[in-house]
């Protein structure tokens, strides 16, 4: 099987991305990173990696449309054909959700439906819950609302701090998100024509 061009989504310290670039097994290219914040770590990793990167800033737009008409040509010229958002903080509009056509996977930081959005960590935390985990769903319009492919739970020690409890986390993301990755991919090209 070739390998199919992703384009990965991060907007801060990008260790999920991370995680990707250093998973020899994965099953697909990460051609295009795609960030919204200019000052973000994650560029100088894809720059390490010599991965082209699109870097744009919202607020240099009149609208969400007209940035993502941009970033739509950039995925285009990069032959995109799956989009994952790794830390990505900006909801993607109906069109780039539809353009996507279930290509786009998205890895959340909490047990969904439980905790969406933003601030998951602190939110289990607040709630005096007993465990969290990591989600992988896809992405549609809604914030965190995508049929979900994969969960794992991780269980909130009594003196958890956001630190250590996002540390317990991330160590589940950066193994789970490439396996089901590859998964969902291998599964794809199985029924894939190339349209």
């Amino acid at each position: 099987m070739s390998k199919i061009r992703v384009a990965v989504f991060a907007s801060g310290d990008g260790s999920n991305f991370q995680a990707l670039l250093d998973n020899e097994d994965l099953v697909c290219e990460i051609v295009l990173l795609v960030c919204d914040n200019p000052g973000a770590k994650v560029i100088e990793r894809a720059e390490n990696a010599g991965i082209p990167t699109y870097v744009f800033d919202p607020n240099e737009y009149k609208s969400k449309l007209e940035y993502e008409l941009h970033l739509l040509k950039a995925l285009v010229n990069a032959e995109v054909r799956w989009m994952f958002l790794a830390g990505y903080m900006r909801i993607l509009s109906p069109l780039l959700v539809e353009v996507g056509e279930d290509r786009i996977l998205n890895i959340h930081p909490s047990l969904l439906p439980a905790f969406p959005g933003k601030d998951a960590i602190k939110q289990a935390l607040e709630a005096g819950v007993e465990k969290t985990g990591v989600t992988v769903h896809y992405v549609d319009e809604g914030i965190d609302t995508g049929r979900i492919v994969a969960q794992e739970e991780v269980e909130i020690l009594p003196n958890d701090t956001e630190k250590t409890l996002k540390e317990r986390i991330q160590r589940v993301e950066h193994r789970l998100y490439p396996q089901v990755i590859n998964d969902v991919l291998i599964e794809f090209s199985k029924y894939d024509k190339g349209i």
